[in-house]
C-alpha cells in the first residue's frame, strides 16, 4: 500500500476515536512510509449519511442516492486511476457489504473500465 485515502465525512470528530486524521497521517507516514489523504469528495453528504444510520433510509435507497451524488460530482473526471493504485480506502464501516467505499470503487470501475483491483480487508 502506498496511500491511505480517508473517505470519511468526519475524520477528526470524537467518534473517530483512535483513528483521527492527524494520528493516522502521522503513524502511517512514520511507521510505514504511507501517505495519508482525506478525500471528502468520496464521502456521502451529511444528511444522506444521517438518514441511513438512523434507519430512515434502507441500504438500497442510500446506495442509489450516493451513486447519484458521485455522478453529479463527476468524481471520475476529478480523479485518475493512478491516484488509487495501491491505495487503501478507509471509512468507519466494518465490512464492505454496506459501505460507501465499495460503492466508490464499483462506480469508478464502471467509469474506468474495471481498472481498479480491489481486495477487501
Amino acid at each position: 500500500m502506498r496511500r491511505l485515502i480517508d473517505v470519511r465525512l468526519h475524520n477528526s470528530s470524537q467518534l473517530a476515536g483512535f483513528a483521527k486524521a492527524g494520528d493516522l497521517a502521522f503513524f502511517a507516514r512514520r511507521v510505514s512510509g504511507i501517505a495519508y489523504t482525506h478525500m471528502p469528495l468520496l464521502a456521502p453528504e451529511e444528511q444522506m449519511l444521517r438518514d441511513y444510520r438512523s434507519g430512515h433510509r434502507d441500504w438500497r435507497i442510500y446506495a442509489d442516492g450516493f451513486l447519484a451524488l458521485m455522478a453529479k460530482r463527476r468524481i471520475e473526471a476529478l480523479l485518475i486511476p493512478a491516484e488509487l493504485d495501491r491505495a487503501c480506502l478507509l471509512c468507519s464501516e466494518a465490512s464492505p457489504h454496506h459501505c460507501h467505499r465499495r460503492l466508490v470503487v464499483d462506480y469508478l470501475n464502471g467509469k474506468w473500465g474495471g481498472t481498479l483491483a480491489v481486495r477487501h480487508l
